[in-house]
C-alpha cells in the first residue's frame, strides 16, 4: 500500500524537533568552543608575524575611522563611502579597551565562533541534526573563515549577519513567527551595511514572504513520518512582510538620515556603487579589482580619484549622487556598447567566483598560512575546489525538497549574481560560504541512501557532474605568487611608513622575488630609496617599474621629482607630462611640472602649468604662492601681487609667501608695500636672515637709516658670517654718517 504522501529521504527532511533549537544547542556549544579555540590559536600565532600589528589598505582606513570615533567623531561630516558598520564596532572596541588590535582580534574570534554555531543551527532547522553539526564543524576549519575571522575588515560582521539571517530563515521554514521575522529584518539590515550587495536578500526575503506557503510541517507522531501543509492568510504574509522590513528600517533608517544630513541626498547606505559597478564592468576590467588609477586602491584615494576624474569628465563640481550617476553610466555605456566583450567578461567573473584560490584584496591568506599551522592545514580543503563540488552534490539530491528549500536557492543564486555584478574578491564572495556548506553537508549525509537507490545512469550523470565541477573550480585561473606580491607589497609600505625601513626592504625584495614583474613592488621600494636620500637608486628602480607596466602614473610622478631633485627639470617636465595624462587633474603634477619649467627658464609655460595646478586645487596656498613667483619672474607684478594675497589668505601662518611678495615688491619699487610685506615674513619668521636682510634694505630705500641698521644688525646676530648683511650694514652706517665719511 502506498503512503498517502511522498516525503523526502530522512538525510535530506526536516527534524520533527524542528519547533525548538533545544536538541541542537549541545551541538551549537561544541561547535562554538570549538571554533573559539581554533581562532584564538591562530591569532595567538599571527602575534608573532609582522602582519599581526601592520595596518594597510581597509584595515588602516578602518583604524583611522574607529580612532575618530572613539574620540567622540560619532557623526561625521560627508556621506558614507565605505559601509559604516565595521569602523562603527571598532570604535566601541577601542572606546572600552583601547587602541588593542589583540583585543580586537580576540573579540572578532568570539563573533566569527558565533558564526560557526549558528551555521549549525541552521543546518540543523534546514535539514537535520547532522547537517548543522558537519556544516558547523566545517565552518570551524574552512581556512578563509579562520583568515577573515581575524583580519582587521569588515567580513567578520559578513559571515555572522549571513548565518544568522539563515538561522532566522530556517526557523521562519518551520513557523512563520513575528518574532523571527522582525530579527531577520533587523540581521538583513546589519548586513546591509557591511556589505552592499547583500541588499539582494531583502527582495528575496520580501518575495518569499508574500508567495503563498508551500512550507510543510513534520508530523510528531510515532507513526510513519507524514506531512501536512501549513496555511497562512494573505493578510498574514503581509504583515509578516512589514515586520520583516519594519527591522530593516530600524537599522537602516538612522543611517539614510544621517547621510541625508550631511550630504543632502538620500544614500541608503554608501554612495560607493557607481564607481564600483564601473570597476567591474569596463573594457580593461579583468573580473578582478582594479583602482581607476593604477596603483592607487588604498581607501584615502578611492573616493578622491572617483570624484576628481568625474568632475574633470563633466567640467563641473559634483555630488556623491552625481559622482555615482556618472560611473554608473559609463558601465552601462560599456555593457550595452560591447555586449560580447561583456559577456566574455561576465564569464570569466563567474570562473573567479566558484575558483579555488583566494583572491586577494590586500593580504594573502597563503602569507598568513606561513605563521599559523591552522590556517596552513585548513587550506588542505578548505577551499571552493573542495566546497563547490560537494556543494553541487546537495543541490542536486535537496532537489526533491525544492519547495520547502526554495528561500535558500534563491539566496544562494542571488547573491552570487550580485556578486557578479559588479567583481570577485574572497571577501566579497565569503558569504556564499555558509550557504554553499549546507548544501555540501546535506549531500554528504544524502549521498550513501541516494547510492543505494538511484539508477545507474542517474549515479553516472552525478558523477560526471562532479567530476566537471572539480575541473572547472580547480582550474589555475590566478597566480598563488601574484597574490603574495601584492600581500608582501603592502606590508612593506605599512612597516615603511612606520619607519621600519629595513624590515620594508626585505618585503619589497620578497615581493619582487615572487613576482619579478610586479611594479607597484618597485615603485614603492623607489619611495623608499629616495626618502633615503639614495636618489640614483631611486631613479634606476623606477625606471624598472616603468619597464614592467609603461602606463604607472604613479611611477612616472615619482620618476620625475627625483628627476628634478638631480638636476635634471627637461627630463622631468616629461614625466610629469605622462603621469598627467592620467590624473589630469593632479594639484600636485602640475605644480612640479610648473617648477621643472621654470628651472628651465620657460616662465611663460611655468605660468601655464602652475594655472592648471591651482585649478586642480583652488584651496592650494603652494601653488598659488608658485604661481604668484612665476608671474613675477614673466614680468606680470600685479598679477603676481594677488595670487601672493590669495595664498597668505590660503595660509596665513606661512612666512614664505609675505616673503617673496616683499622681494617681488622692493625689486618693483614699491617700497611701502614691500616693508609691510617683509614685516609680516619677519613677525612669522623672526630668526630668518633673509627676511631680516631684505627689510632692513626697504628701510634703506625708504630713507629710514636707523632702521635699516638695526635689522642688519638682527640679522648679523642670527648669521654672523653673513657677507651681505656685513656689507649693507657698512653701506647703512657710511650713509647715516654723511658724504664727509665716504672713502674713494
Amino acid at each position: 500500500m502506498k503512503p498517502a504522501h511522498r516525503t523526502a529521504s530522512p538525510a535530506l527532511a526536516a527534524p520533527v524537533e524542528a519547533r525548538t533549537d533545544r536538541p541542537f544547542l549541545p551541538w551549537a556549544g561544541a561547535i562554538f568552543g570549538a571554533a573559539l579555540m581554533v581562532r584564538l590559536l591562530h591569532v595567538w600565532l599571527l602575534g608573532r608575524s609582522p602582519w599581526f600589528n601592520a595596518l594597510m589598505g581597509d584595515a588602516h582606513g578602518y583604524d583611522e575611522w574607529a580612532r575618530r570615533l572613539a574620540g567622540g567623531d560619532w557623526i561625521g561630516s560627508e556621506v558614507f563611502y565605505q559601509a559604516p558598520l565595521y569602523p562603527y564596532f571598532i570604535g566601541v572596541v577601542y572606546s572600552v579597551f583601547g587602541h588593542s588590535l589583540t583585543a580586537l582580534r580576540v573579540l572578532q574570534a568570539i563573533v566569527g565562533a558565533a558564526s560557526c554555531a549558528l551555521l549549525g543551527l541552521a543546518g540543523f532547522r534546514f535539514f537535520s541534526t547532522r547537517v548543522g553539526a558537519i556544516a558547523g564543524f566545517v565552518l570551524v576549519l574552512y581556512a578563509p573563515a579562520i583568515f577573515f575571522d581575524a583580519l582587521i575588515q569588515k567580513s567578520v560582521l559578513d559571515l555572522f549577519f549571513i548565518t544568522l539571517a539563515l538561522w532566522l530563515t530556517g526557523r521562519l521554514v518551520d513557523r512563520p513567527d513575528r518574532a523571527s521575522w522582525l530579527a531577520l529584518g533587523l540581521a538583513m539590515g546589519g548586513m546591509a551595511l557591511t556589505r552592499e550587495n547583500a541588499l539582494v536578500f531583502v527582495g528575496v526575503i520580501l518575495v518569499w514572504a508574500m508567495v503563498p506557503e508551500v512550507r510543510l510541517k513534520p508530523d510528531t507522531t510515532p507513526a510513519p513520518q507524514t506531512t501536512e501543509r501549513i496555511v497562512v492568510s494573505g493578510l498574514s504574509r503581509t504583515l509578516h512582510a512589514a515586520i520583516f522590513i519594519a527591522g530593516l528600517a530600524i537599522v537602516l533608517l538612522p543611517v539614510a538620515v544621517r547621510n541625508y544630513a550631511v550630504g543632502g541626498g538620500f544614500y541608503l547606505t554608501t554612495s560607493q556603487f557607481g564607481p564600483n559597478f564601473f570597476i567591474g564592468n569596463n573594457p580593461q576590467a579583468d573580473g578582478t579589482y582594479a583602482s581607476l588609477r593604477f596603483g592607487r586602491g588604498a581607501p584615502e584615494y578611492e573616493r578622491t580619484d572617483a570624484t576628481e576624474l568625474a568632475e574633470h569628465a563633466l567640467g563641473r563640481t559634483l555630488t556623491p549622487a552625481d559622482v555615482s550617476s556618472y560611473w554608473t553610466t559609463r558601465a552601462l555605456d560599456f555593457i550595452t556598447g560591447q555586449p560580447a566583450a561583456w559577456l566574455r567578461l561576465t564569464g570569466r567573473k563567474v570562473v573567479l567566483l566558484f575558483n579555488a584560490t583566494e583572491m586577494i584584496d590586500t593580504e594573502a591568506q597563503q602569507s598568513h598560512a606561513e605563521w599559523s599551522w591552522p590556517l596552513r592545514v585548513g587550506g588542505w580543503f578548505g577551499h571552493f575546489g573542495v566546497l563547490a563540488p560537494l556543494a553541487l552534490t546537495g543541490l542536486i539530491l535537496a532537489w526533491r525538497d525544492r519547495h520547502r528549500l526554495a528561500v535558500l536557492y534563491v539566496m544562494l543564486a542571488a547573491y552570487a549574481a550580485s556578486v557578479i555584478m559588479f567583481y570577485v574578491f574572497a571577501r566579497y564572495r565569503l558569504p556564499l560560504v555558509p550557504m554553499l556548506l549546507l548544501f555540501a553537508s546535506a549531500g554528504v549525509t544524502a549521498l550513501p541512501d541516494w547510492l543505494t537507490s538511484a539508477s545507474r545512469n542517474a549515479k553516472a550523470a552525478l558523477g560526471a557532474g562532479i567530476v566537471a565541477s572539480v575541473v572547472f573550480t580547480n582550474w589555475p585561473v590566478l597566480s598563488v605568487p601574484l597574490m603574495k606580491a601584492i600581500g608582501e607589497t603592502n606590508l612593506a609600505s605599512a612597516l615603511q611608513a612606520e619607519g621600519r625601513i629595513d624590515e620594508a626592504a626585505a618585503h619589497y625584495a620578497r615581493a619582487i622575488a615572487l613576482q619579478p614583474d610586479y611594479a607597484p613592488a618597485y615603485n614603492n621600494l623607489g619611495v623608499m630609496q629616495r626618502a633615503a636620500g639614495r636618489v640614483d637608486e631611486a631613479i634606476a628602480t623606477y625606471h624598472v617599474a616603468l619597464q614592467q607596466k609603461g602606463d604607472y602614473p604613479d611611477a612616472h610622478y615619482n620618476l620625475a621629482n627625483a628627476l628634478l631633485e638631480k638636476g635634471r627639470p627637461q627630463e622631468a617636465a616629461e614625466h610629469f607630462r605622462i603621469a598627467l595624462r592620467s590624473i589630469p587633474d593632479s594639484a600636485g603634477a602640475a605644480n612640479n611640472l610648473g617648477i621643472a619649467l621654470a628651472a628651465q627658464n620657460r616662465p611663460a609655460d611655468a605660468v601655464a602649468a602652475f594655472r592648471a595646478a591651482v585649478a586642480a586645487d583652488p584651496n592650494s596656498a603652494v601653488a598659488h604662492r608658485n604661481l604668484a613667483d612665476a608671474l613675477a619672474a614673466a614680468g606680470q607684478v600685479d598679477d603676481a601681487v594677488a595670487e601672493f594675497q590669495r595664498a597668505s589668505a590660503l595660509d596665513p601662518n606661512d612666512p614664505g609667501t609675505p616673503y617673496n611678495l616683499g622681494v617681488v615688491l622692493l625689486e618693483a619699487g614699491r617700497i611701502p608695500d614691500a616693508i609691510s610685506a617683509l614685516r609680516t615674513a619677519v613677525a612669522l619668521s623672526p630668526r630668518s636672515l633673509e627676511a631680516r636682510n631684505n627689510l632692513g634694505i626697504a628701510f634703506g630705500s625708504a630713507g629710514n637709516l636707523d632702521a635699516a641698521i638695526a635689522e642688519f644688525r638682527r640679522a648679523l646676530a642670527i648669521d654672523p658670517a653673513s657677507p651681505d648683511a656685513r656689507r649693507n650694514l657698512e653701506l647703512a652706517q657710511q650713509a647715516k654718517a654723511g658724504p664727509q665719511s665716504t672713502r674713494p
